[in-house]
Protein backbone atom coordinates (compact mmCIF):
# COMPACT_ATOMS: atom_id res chain seq x y z
CA UNK A 1 0.00 0.00 0.00
CA UNK A 2 1.31 3.14 -0.72
CA UNK A 3 2.99 5.72 1.93
CA UNK A 4 1.23 8.91 2.83
CA UNK A 5 2.80 12.02 4.41
CA UNK A 6 2.12 13.51 7.85
CA UNK A 7 3.79 15.81 9.76
CA UNK A 8 4.69 14.76 13.24
CA UNK A 9 2.21 16.92 14.40
CA UNK A 10 -0.39 15.69 12.36
CA UNK A 11 0.88 12.21 12.96
CA UNK A 12 0.33 12.93 16.48
CA UNK A 13 -3.46 15.26 16.38
CA UNK A 14 -4.28 11.63 14.76
CA UNK A 15 -2.82 9.56 17.77
CA UNK A 16 -4.41 11.87 20.38
CA UNK A 17 -7.77 11.31 18.63
CA UNK A 18 -7.72 7.99 18.70
CA UNK A 19 -6.46 7.71 22.10
CA UNK A 20 -9.79 9.72 22.51
CA UNK A 21 -12.18 7.60 20.66
CA UNK A 22 -10.77 4.32 22.38
CA UNK A 23 -10.79 5.28 26.05
CA UNK A 24 -13.65 7.90 26.05
CA UNK A 25 -16.19 7.68 23.25
CA UNK A 26 -16.48 4.03 22.76
CA UNK A 27 -16.90 3.27 26.77
CA UNK A 28 -19.47 6.00 26.69
CA UNK A 29 -21.56 4.63 23.69
CA UNK A 30 -21.14 1.12 25.41
CA UNK A 31 -22.72 2.47 28.74
CA UNK A 32 -25.77 4.30 26.46
CA UNK A 33 -26.30 1.13 24.49
CA UNK A 34 -26.73 -0.72 27.74
CA UNK A 35 -28.48 1.73 29.37
CA UNK A 36 -31.03 1.70 26.42
CA UNK A 37 -31.42 -2.04 26.40
CA UNK A 38 -32.58 -2.02 30.05
CA UNK A 39 -35.93 -0.01 28.19
CA UNK A 40 -37.54 -2.95 26.76
CA UNK A 41 -38.43 -3.35 23.34
CA UNK A 42 -35.52 -2.66 21.11
CA UNK A 43 -37.57 -2.67 17.75
CA UNK A 44 -39.35 0.97 19.28
CA UNK A 45 -36.45 1.94 21.07
CA UNK A 46 -35.18 5.27 19.44
CA UNK A 47 -32.22 5.76 22.21
CA UNK A 48 -30.74 2.24 21.45
CA UNK A 49 -30.72 2.66 17.30
CA UNK A 50 -29.28 5.95 17.59
CA UNK A 51 -26.51 4.35 20.12
CA UNK A 52 -25.86 1.75 17.96
CA UNK A 53 -25.18 4.33 14.84
CA UNK A 54 -22.66 6.00 17.14
CA UNK A 55 -21.17 3.39 18.18
CA UNK A 56 -20.76 2.64 14.60
CA UNK A 57 -19.32 5.75 13.51
CA UNK A 58 -17.13 5.41 16.67
CA UNK A 59 -15.62 2.11 15.31
CA UNK A 60 -15.43 3.30 11.55
CA UNK A 61 -13.23 6.23 12.86
CA UNK A 62 -10.86 3.90 14.66
CA UNK A 63 -10.84 1.75 11.84
CA UNK A 64 -9.64 4.79 9.54
CA UNK A 65 -7.51 6.26 12.05
CA UNK A 66 -5.62 3.27 12.51
CA UNK A 67 -5.03 2.66 9.04
CA UNK A 68 -3.77 5.98 8.01
CA UNK A 69 -1.42 5.87 11.11
CA UNK A 70 -0.35 2.74 9.56
CA UNK A 71 0.43 3.92 6.09
CA UNK A 72 2.14 7.29 7.18
CA UNK A 73 5.49 8.38 6.59
CA UNK A 74 5.94 11.07 9.08
CA UNK A 75 8.16 13.17 8.43
CA UNK A 76 9.74 16.14 10.84
CA UNK A 77 10.16 19.16 9.41
CA UNK A 78 12.22 21.13 12.10
CA UNK A 79 14.81 18.15 10.63
CA UNK A 80 14.67 19.13 6.76
CA UNK A 81 17.78 20.73 5.53
CA UNK A 82 16.72 24.02 3.75
CA UNK A 83 17.80 24.45 0.76
CA UNK A 84 15.55 27.01 -0.10
CA UNK A 85 13.45 24.76 -1.62
CA UNK A 86 9.84 23.93 -1.17
CA UNK A 87 9.15 20.31 -0.05
CA UNK A 88 6.87 18.80 2.14
CA UNK A 89 6.45 20.35 5.55
CA UNK A 90 7.69 23.55 4.40
CA UNK A 91 6.91 26.83 5.35
CA UNK A 92 6.45 29.35 2.86
CA UNK A 93 5.83 32.85 2.69
CA UNK A 94 4.26 34.31 -0.67
CA UNK A 95 3.32 37.48 -2.08
CA UNK A 96 0.55 38.16 -4.84
CA UNK A 97 0.45 40.48 -7.33
CA UNK A 98 -0.76 43.25 -5.02
CA UNK A 99 1.94 42.71 -2.32
CA UNK A 100 0.04 40.80 0.15
CA UNK A 101 1.55 38.30 1.94
CA UNK A 102 0.17 34.84 3.10
CA UNK A 103 2.26 31.97 4.93
CA UNK A 104 1.44 28.45 4.47
CA UNK A 105 3.00 25.13 5.93
CA UNK A 106 2.72 21.74 2.99
CA UNK A 107 1.65 19.59 4.68
CA UNK A 108 -1.15 15.86 4.37
CA UNK A 109 -4.21 16.34 3.24
CA UNK A 110 -5.43 14.88 6.54
CA UNK A 111 -4.10 18.05 8.07
CA UNK A 112 -4.73 20.88 5.61
CA UNK A 113 -6.56 23.72 7.68
CA UNK A 114 -6.30 26.77 5.60
CA UNK A 115 -7.48 29.03 8.65
CA UNK A 116 -4.34 27.52 10.08
CA UNK A 117 -2.24 28.47 7.52
CA UNK A 118 -1.66 24.33 6.35
CA UNK A 119 -2.33 23.33 2.74
CA UNK A 120 -2.52 20.20 1.41
CA UNK A 121 0.18 18.73 -0.44
CA UNK A 122 -2.32 17.87 -3.12
CA UNK A 123 -3.99 21.16 -3.57
CA UNK A 124 -3.10 23.48 -6.54
CA UNK A 125 -1.27 25.33 -4.39
CA UNK A 126 1.22 22.79 -2.81
CA UNK A 127 1.59 21.11 -6.01
CA UNK A 128 2.66 24.19 -7.45
CA UNK A 129 5.26 25.38 -5.33
CA UNK A 130 6.92 22.07 -4.61
CA UNK A 131 9.82 21.86 -6.18
CA UNK A 132 10.69 26.11 -6.44
CA UNK A 133 12.64 28.14 -4.48
CA UNK A 134 12.84 31.35 -2.96
CA UNK A 135 12.41 34.22 -5.26
CA UNK A 136 11.10 32.36 -8.02
CA UNK A 137 7.36 33.47 -9.11
CA UNK A 138 4.75 30.78 -9.67
CA UNK A 139 1.25 30.81 -11.14
CA UNK A 140 -1.42 28.95 -9.22
CA UNK A 141 -4.50 27.73 -11.56
CA UNK A 142 -7.37 27.49 -8.38
CA UNK A 143 -10.68 27.31 -8.78
CA UNK A 144 -10.85 31.29 -9.39
CA UNK A 145 -8.60 31.70 -11.85
CA UNK A 146 -4.95 31.97 -12.14
CA UNK A 147 -2.69 34.21 -9.38
CA UNK A 148 0.48 34.17 -9.01
CA UNK A 149 2.60 34.30 -5.98
CA UNK A 150 6.65 35.54 -5.32
CA UNK A 151 8.15 32.89 -2.99
CA UNK A 152 9.82 35.03 -0.37
CA UNK A 153 10.55 32.91 2.18
CA UNK A 154 11.19 29.30 2.60
CA UNK A 155 11.92 27.67 5.85
CA UNK A 156 11.11 24.29 8.24
CA UNK A 157 10.22 24.45 11.34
Amino acid sequence: MKRTPMTSRGAEALRAELKRLKSEARPNVIKAIAEARSHGDLSENAEYHAAREQQSFIEGRIREIEGKLANAEVIDPSKLTNNGKVVFGAVVELEDEEGNRVVYQVAGEDEADISAGRISITSPIARALVGKCEGDVVDVTAPGGVRSYEIVVVRFE
